[in-house]
């Protein structure tokens, strides 16, 4: 075993894999930078995340959100986002936040268009069709990975850091998205117990299902027919994106040092092994099912590290 593969053992040695809830793979690819860049990950996915919750949150309690609360909620985004712009509240966690992006030379445009995102889930209940559920990751999903890559492709000179030389956005949209596909079929039941859908009602309608039999099945009603050929759609659209994501994690070695490689793919066979529990024909598509548990993630992340050169 070569020296470097060592040392990421010894870091793969500091993680509790058994206290780890939810299963961030972001934070557990992370995890091997240097301490400083995963800072800066768990800053801004804490806020971003507290944005997320604000929404969802509501909706599980809720079902819809009333008039008068959307204009609340939209307000409470907007606030969010131009306290990142004019770096002018005192509150030390946003403060923290706007420090970060600024040494860090993040851009401001994932942070946007997360912010779009969280507007949509305001104003609608779900998506029309396929096509509007693609343009919303790129939001939702294309904004957390894109800070996650752009950490990665950072160099250092001089004591500053300068941003990545490859498309930020090209590049992080195959992967977040290949990623985004395989976390809403893997949390099928829960966001349906929790009032959420982020299946498009095109799909739905045209394999003969409505969203009251995805919430039965959640239940634990039999799995229709109909719907295993629903997620076999998402399951081919996914694997178009796991191939794209593949060649952009080739593409950009040159370009990325070790550690980061690294951590790409550890991020990325961690949502593989998600992929790779998917039953199209027999699975029953529950929470137990499509979660890996953290002994198998652990053991995930350890043949990642071996076979990395």
């Amino acid at each position: 075993m070569n020296p470097a593969n060592r040392s990421y053992l010894e870091i793969f040695n500091t993680i509790q894999f058994d206290k780890i809830e939810g299963h961030p793979n972001i934070l557990i690819a992370a995890n091997f930078w240097d301490n400083e860049r995963y800072m800066a990950a768990k800053t801004c996915y804490k806020f971003m995340r507290a944005i997320d919750n604000l929404i969802d949150d509501h909706k599980t309690i809720n079902t819809e959100i009333a008039e008068n609360e959307r204009k609340q909620f939209s307000t409470q985004v907007d606030n969010w986002i131009k306290t990142i712009i004019e770096a002018g509240d005192h509150n030390p966690l946003k403060k923290e936040l706007i420090e970060t992006i600024d040494k860090f030379r993040i851009p401001f445009w994932p942070l946007e268009v997360f912010a779009k995102s969280m507007i949509y889930d305001i104003y609608h209940d779900g998506f029309p069709t396929i096509h509007d559920f693609i343009d919303y990751a790129g939001g939702a999903s294309v904004a957390p990975a894109s800070i996650f890559l752009h950490l990665c492709g950072l160099s250092k000179q001089n004591d500053s850091y300068v941003e990545p030389c490859f498309d930020l956005k090209e590049a992080s949209t195959p992967c977040a998205i290949f990623s985004y596909l395989v976390h809403i079929i893997r949390d099928f039941q829960k966001d349906q117990l929790n009032h959420l859908n982020y299946f498009a009602d095109d799909v739905i309608t045209k394999n003969n299902l409505t969203r009251d039999d995805l919430k039965n099945m959640a239940h634990g009603s039999p799995i229709k027919k109909g719907f295993r050929k629903l997620i076999e759609e998402y399951v081919e659209l996914a694997d178009m994106y796991r191939q794209k994501t593949y060649k952009t994690i080739q593409d950009l070695r040159p370009c990325i040092n070790a550690r980061y490689q690294l951590s790409l793919e550890i991020i990325f066979n961690l949502y593989l092994m998600v992929f790779e529990r998917i039953n199209i024909g027999k699975g029953f598509f529950t929470t137990e099912e499509l979660n890996p548990t953290p002994e198998e993630i652990k053991k995930r992340v350890y043949n990642t590290i071996l076979n990395f050169n």
